[in-house]
Order: C-alpha cells, then structure tokens, then sequence
C-alpha cells in the first residue's frame, strides 16, 4: 500500500521547502520530493553561494577605495579564493541543515529521490534503494528552472559554464567572457572584476539589464567602464571555438579571447520527464501555467515557482508556495503581491512595481520623479554617492506604479517602496513617510516629492508658462 498524503509536493527549492513548512503548519500530512539537497537552485547554485562570493569581492572592492575615505592600507590587499569558497560552502551547509529541521519540526516527511507523475495524484520516487510511489489529495509542482545553454557550444565546463559551475571554481580564470549582460552577468562581471579576472561582457540587446527599467542600464555601463569591464551590447557570438582557451567572434567584428565563457543567458523551466502527461498536465514553453490561485487545469495540482513562468525569483516562489498551499487546503486567495527585483552588483539594484517602459506601452499618464544620491547627506558622509531612486507615479490617481532604484543598500532599502506599493498607498501618501535621517533610504521620500513637483532638496522644476490669448 502506497502512502497517502494530504499534499505532495515536488522539488525542495525556496518555494518547495517553503510549502511544505506552510502545509505542515496548517495541519496537512506533507510529503516533500527532493532529489537533491534541499534549498533547491537558490540555496545551492543560486542566490546564496552567489552572495557569500560577493560579499568577499564587495569587500575587496571596498577596501581598494578606502584612501578616498581617508584610510590607509599599507601592503598589498589580496585574497584567499580557497578560502573565501571554504566559507561559502559552510554557509551553504548550515543553511541546508536549518531548513532539514525546520521541516522536521513541521512533521513533514522527506523524500530523497527524483519523482515524477505516474498518474493524477500518484507521484513515484526513484532512489538509489528503488522506486516507490506515494499519493496525494493535491499535488504542488515546484521543480524551478535550468540554466539555458547554447546548443553546438563547447561542453566541456572548465571552458563553458553556467552560473551553476561558476559559482564552484576551485581556481579563477584571468580572462572571463560573459556571454549575457543581464541579472546574473552583471552580478558575475562585477564579482569576477574584484578578484582581478579581466572582464569582457556581451549582451544581445541594446542595453545591459534590459529586462529592467532602462534608466539603470547607461550608469550600470559607466560604472563597469571605469572599473575596467569591457561591454558590448547590441551584439551577439556569431562563433566560439575552445582549444585550451576560448576564441569568440562577436557580430560587430570584434574578437574576444578567453579562458573561460559564463553562459547567462536567461534560465528554462526544469518540467521535462517528470511525466505530466500521466497527470494530464501540458506546458507552453516548458512552463506550467496557473491562474492567480496558483492552479493548473487539472483539478488538485498546483504549479508555484520559475516552473509556471510568472516570476524567475527565489522570493516569488515562496510566496507562490504560500499562496498554493492556502487554496490547497480550502482558503480561497488570490496572488496579487508585487514582486521585488534585486540586483547585486556594486552599487546594487532595486526595482517593485511598472517600468516607465511598461507605463507607457499601457498607456497610462505618468510623472516620473527622480533623486539623485549624490544629493543625500548620508551617500555623501559614507562616500557612496553614485545612483538615484526613481518613482513613477499615475498622474491622474496618484497612485504609485513603480519604484527604481540604484544605489548603496538598494536591495534592502526596495523593501520600503514595496510595502507601500502593496498596501496601495499613493505617491502623496509615500512623500509623507517620515524616513529616518540620515539615511540612503530617504532618498524613496525625496524621490516622490520630485513626481509632485514638490522636492525641497533639489532645484525648483522650471515651469513653460503660456500667456492668456
């Protein structure tokens, strides 16, 4: 007899793991399907060792401009990437180890071993020590994604990686090519500068990042110009030839020589073989697509994550996880949340809600305000003053549509604009939060001021006034 469950879930990633905490809190018998360590692509591959490797480069980056602040390092600054990989690898362990006792603390039962769909609610486990299959009243799919290759490239990974490999490198390249100038290129591009890895970017499109708002892209390329990281944008590798080193032949003539390639270009969703057709599940592109409840079209089954292709983003996925659960066991809610965007490069990247770009293909009347950090008596005292926060405001509802920003901690300060963008406070509303001082985070309430023409800490907005005829 096959074990029954209230839900099964697949995959232990942010939105897997998180589920299953969520189920076991509301009373559910939980079953969790993991094939690999828990934590999924986030904790193991992902955002987490990512951060632990950028802190040490964050650091160095930081140390190397300790003069302008006048303090001296006398003596070479290096590293120890042995170390630093060491340290990275301990916080990964812990981590894995907290989110095992949180789940037995939970009662939820673990699974080791890959599952896939033998029919609607039966999910067979293959593990080293066999096959066995379990069932379950719901299902929730949280498999995440892959990163995407490019196919006839060299596969050889101590040539060309993905962020997967990349993160793991018992020794640094001296020249790296970024093929990708998006989230996780510019990440890479500034880690790797750093560490003294000479860095060449390309990205496809006209711009870096451009998925995000287009304001970030020519300062982020300013930045990485000054710092020494090539970019080339609007081009893309007609050909790439490995023969202990890499050749790569861009589309506007340039070549770029290398010892090691970082493919990032974008991710794909990880649903093929788990037999959904067995569960009457179809895809669109690989995705699994959900409605708001976080619902496939088979009754009972659930798809959360960078599986159902709403949001590529560890946070997103938890709260997808959250959502489905909720409905799962009968608490009809909807998954209206905004989703923040966080970029770690150096300065960081934070952005909630509509680009001016999605703005006014919507066709809606906007006013943008603007502030610049270089204003802001904190960036100035702390010797961080490049960057600016964005706000976008419906110039008829007052309503806030977007927050952008790029500076020191914006990836933490973000948080602020996206409690009011959730709770759907207006701009005015926003320009009356009271920010501590002095802080990078006051620059969101100045930045609001300026899209009601009414900033006190930068110059008057010049007014066209147009005599009576």
């Amino acid at each position: 007899m096959s074990q029954h469950f209230d839900i099964i879930i697949l995959g232990g990633g942010p939105g897997g793991y998180v589920a299953a905490l969520k189920a076991g809190q509301m009373g559910a018998t939980t079953a969790l399907v993991e094939q690999g360590h828990l934590g999924g692509t986030c904790l193991n591959v992902g955002c987490i060792p990512s951060k632990a490797l950028l802190a040490s480069a964050d650091l160095l980056h930081s140390i190397r401009g300790a003069s302008s602040l006048g303090v001296s390092v006398t003596g070479p600054v290096g590293f120890d990437w042995s170390t630093i990989q060491t340290r990275k690898d301990k916080v990964l362990q812990g981590l894995r180890g907290g989110i095992k006792s949180l789940l037995g603390a939970r009662k939820v039962t673990l699974f080791q071993g890959r599952g896939s769909f033998a029919e609607p609610g039966r999910v067979a486990i293959q593990s080293p020590s066999g096959t066995q299959e379990i069932t379950g009243s719901k299902v929730i799919l949280a498999v995440g994604s892959i990163p995407a290759r490019i196919p006839g490239w060299p596969t050889d990974p101590a040539l060309v990686c993905t962020s997967d490999e990349a993160l793991h490198w018992k020794d640094l390249p001296q020249r790296l090519l970024i093929v990708g100038g998006g989230v996780i290129g510019c990440e890479f591009a500034c880690m790797m500068q750093a560490f003294g890895v000479a860095v060449t970017v390309v990205e496809m499109m006209p711009r870096l990042l451009p998925e995000l708002d287009e304001s970030f892209s020519d300062p982020l390329a300013k930045i990485f110009s000054r710092r020494g990281i090539t970019c080339f944008t609007g081009a893309k590798v007609e050909s790439l030839t490995a023969a202990g080193t890499v050749r790569a032949l861009l589309s506007n003539g340039q070549t770029v020589e290398a010892d090691r390639v970082l493919l990032s270009i974008g991710r794909r969703p990880n649903t093929a073989d788990i037999g959904l057709e067995k569960a009457g599940l179809t895809t669109d592109r690989g995705f699994v697509r959900v409605n708001e409840y976080m619902e496939t079209p088979v009754a009972g089954h659930y798809c959360i994550g960078d599986a159902n292709g709403r949001c590529l983003l560890a946070h997103a996925a938890s709260a997808h996880g959250v959502t489905a659960v909720e409905n799962a066991l009968g608490h009809r809610r909807p998954f209206t949340a905004p989703i923040p965007s966080a970029v770690y490069t150096f300065p960081e990247i934070g952005g909630v809600g509509m680009t001016q770009a999605q703005a006014k293909a919507a066709g809606l009347p906007v006013s943008i305000g603007a502030f610049p950090l270089n204003f802001l008596g904190k960036a100035m005292a702390v010797g961080h003053t490049e960057g600016f926060v964005k706000v976008i405001r419906h110039r008829e509802t007052d309503a806030i549509l977007g927050v952008h920003m790029l500076g020191h901690n914006a990836t933490e300060c973000i948080a602020a604009a996206g409690a009011l963008l959730h709770k759907k406070a207006t701009v005015h509303e926003m320009a009356e939060v009271v920010f501590a001082h002095p802080t990078i985070s006051e620059s969101i309430k100045e930045s609001a001021e300026d899209a009601l023409g009414a900033a006190l800490h930068m110059p008057p907005r010049k007014v066209l006034r147009v005599a009576a005829q």
